[in-house]
């Protein structure tokens, strides 16, 4: 039982089965209005959605305190990964070069803008991969992508504040003395050379809680945990 309990455990941390259900509705009516928002706003032009908008939504609904997840993020990275690609595209064409290209280049400048966006990686290779994008101009930027993604994150906001979700995410509170410090923190990030899907301050609330209840343990049990 505890075998198949870990096969259909969820894969992050805190995740659970009623949480998943919340996003999957959020996302089924998050596409759902964005689609008809931008296909109402350009009907000549279809169903006006780009696919890259699934991946964010995945982020958005499934986890929305990540910080790849935040408005900003959402936004300017779809936008500048779609100007990214444009550029690419207009000055190496549609080869392979220009693919790893665009996405690399992509991923630097959403770091610097700091809006970095999983999904800009699939959004960047729109122009580079059809030329009938390319062809669109430097507006497609703004249409679908930029309509896309502001729409999305107005529903997102509206849905979470339903579904009682901190988005935009705020760090959790802890208390006014921690015991560990932001700069034990950042010592420990370093050291382990690895990025994390979240921030500084959800980390050090985190911690924080489970030193207390170490401690709450520790009091109960009286004994001292272990080392």
């Amino acid at each position: 039982m505890r075998l198949l309990d870990r096969r259909f455990a969820l894969l992050l941390a805190g995740a659970n089965w009623r949480e998943r259900s919340i996003a999957g509705a959020g996302a089924v009516i998050g596409i759902g209005l964005c689609a008809a928002i931008s296909t109402l706003v350009m009907p000549s032009h279809g169903l006006l959605l780009a696919a890259p908008l699934g991946a964010s939504a995945v982020l958005l609904f499934a986890v929305p305190s990540s910080p790849l997840a935040q408005p900003w993020p959402i936004v300017g990275g779809n936008v500048v990964a779609a100007l990214v690609g444009l550029v690419v595209a207009h000055l190496l064409g549609h080869g392979a070069l220009a693919a790893g290209v665009a996405v690399g280049t992509a991923i630097l400048a959403m770091s610097v803008l700091r809006c970095l966006h999983p999904p800009g990686g699939g959004t960047v290779l729109l122009p580079v991969l059809a030329p009938a994008v390319l062809a669109q101009g430097y507006g497609f930027a703004l249409l679908p992508i930029g309509l896309n993604a502001i729409a999305l994150t107005a529903i997102g906001i509206a849905f979470h504040r339903i579904s009682g979700h901190s988005y935009p995410h705020r760090p959790m509170k802890i208390a006014d003395r921690p015991r560990l410090l932001m700069v034990d923190i950042d010592a420990a990030l370093e050291e382990s050379g690895e990025t994390f899907d979240v921030s500084r301050e959800d980390l050090e609330a985190l911690l924080d809680r489970a030193e207390r209840h170490a401690e709450a343990r520790r009091l109960a049990t009286g004994r001292r945990p272990r080392t």
